[in-house]
């Protein structure tokens, strides 16, 4: 039977976590213990003090991430989002460059 893993604690926590508190580590470990093991998701969150959603969440992120479902693994995740930052910054000097080319241009006609 594979290790158990521990929810991370700061001084004075309980087991409830606010968002993003449990590690990537963490997640995977918690999801393996379902996918592996053949225990159930109310079992394994019940034992590691987590919400079934949320460990459903992330038997549901590994399953992609193993290539065993459909969707984004959690690195082209984060790469979708930081490209689409990028486009918003370009989308903004772009509109920038525009007003400032308009701007010139009504000021050369004067």
């Amino acid at each position: 039977m594979a290790h158990t893993p521990e929810p991370p604690q700061s001084e004075g926590s309980t087991t409830r976590h606010r968002r993003g508190r449990y590690s990537a580590e963490f997640r995977k470990d918690a999801a393996s213990l379902v996918l592996d093991e053949q225990r159930t998701i109310a079992d394994v969150a019940r034992e590691l003090g987590v919400n079934t959603q949320t460990l459903g969440n992330w038997v549901r992120e590994e399953l992609i991430n193993r290539d065993e479902r459909e969707g984004l693994t959690s690195n082209e995740r984060r790469e979708l989002v930081r490209l689409r930052r990028k486009v918003e910054q370009l989308t903004t000097k772009n509109e920038l460059l525009k007003r400032f080319l308009a701007f010139w241009m009504q000021e050369g006609i004067q």
